[in-house]
């Protein structure tokens, strides 16, 4: 892609433990589901369910494996699932900024052009989650929602705009937790005009209250370093972040990961949109900028 996209630093939407949502991509209109058979499916996936609202326009859901914790009047609420009927999309699902880092769909295009019609799905008061626990309900939600819904053809991952095709999370293979990243964190790559300077930053993360990260640099294989990046997430959701400001973790040296190549870490605010708090990784000899 050969576009330009200019920085724009007024874009607040990765607001931390911000709502969640998906969009369920069709072809053609549905009408709103059975609510005996939506419980059975999230029941499946998420353990038992309360349907606390049901109607033409919504549905409303409560998972009660999950439970947010209110130190005021010591009380555990379960947080809420709502899925909205289908509608018309009546503009472009991605902009020419989204559209230009969509990496795991080559049929991305067809699928836009082809799917008229978008269920909502959100998750509401789940903040108070902890990270794991919020990404676990996440990822079966969404697991649940493709079973639900067997026309819906590509999901758009709200957070970040990652778009991913239903066969993907169908065939994605590992049912771990950290698939929350493979599904809903999109690790994007920018060439800066005019130079040979290169961005690798990851967006999404901040639904979990964690840090994405950020890699400016020049000089080595932005394919090596995507692949550090997801490393670096995995390694983050799965500790729940145990980075501290200055800490290092081992770089690379001709693509491979070398316990003698140190890089260090810094937390800033992003380089690129939208704003958010990142782990900027400082790259020693390909890093630019300064820090």
């Amino acid at each position: 892609m050969s576009q330009v996209f200019k920085q724009d630093l007024t874009d607040t939407s990765g607001r931390p433990g911000g709502i969640f949502f998906v969009e369920l991509l069709m072809a053609e209109h549905c009408d709103i589901l059975d609510r005996e058979h939506m419980v059975e499916v999230f029941t499946k996936h998420l353990g038992t369910v309360d349907c606390f609202s049901y109607g033409a326009d919504s549905a409303g859901f409560a998972p009660q494996n999950y439970k947010v914790h209110y130190e005021d009047n010591d009380a555990e609420v379960p947080p809420t699932l709502m899925i909205t009927k289908c509608e018309k999309i009546d503009k472009p699902v991605l902009d020419d900024f989204d559209r230009s880092q969509v990496w795991n769909c080559p049929n991305v295009d067809d699928l836009l052009a082809e799917c008229e019609y978008r269920v909502f799905a959100t998750d509401m008061l789940a903040a108070g989650l902890e990270s794991k626990q919020r990404a676990d309900m996440l990822v079966k939600y969404v697991d649940a929602l493709l079973e639900l819904y067997p026309a819906c053809k590509a999901v758009v991952f709200g957070p970040s705009r990652k778009f991913l095709s239903r066969e993907s999370i169908e065939n994605y293979p590992d049912k771990a937790v950290t698939r929350f990243i493979d599904y809903a964190v999109n690790v994007r790559y920018f060439n800066i005009q005019g130079t040979e300077d290169m961005m690798v930053d990851s967006v999404g993360m901040s639904t979990l209250f964690l840090p994405d990260v950020q890699y400016h640099f020049h000089g080595m294989n932005p394919d090596d370093v995507v692949i550090h990046a997801y490393n670096m997430l995995y390694f983050i959701l799965e500790n729940d972040n145990p980075v501290g400001d200055g800490d290092t973790i081992s770089g690379l040296e001709n693509g491979e990961l070398d316990s003698n190549v140190q890089w260090t870490l810094h937390y800033e605010d992003s380089l690129i949109q939208p704003v958010r708090a990142v782990l900027d990784v400082n790259m020693g000899e390909y890093a630019l900028g300064t820090r």
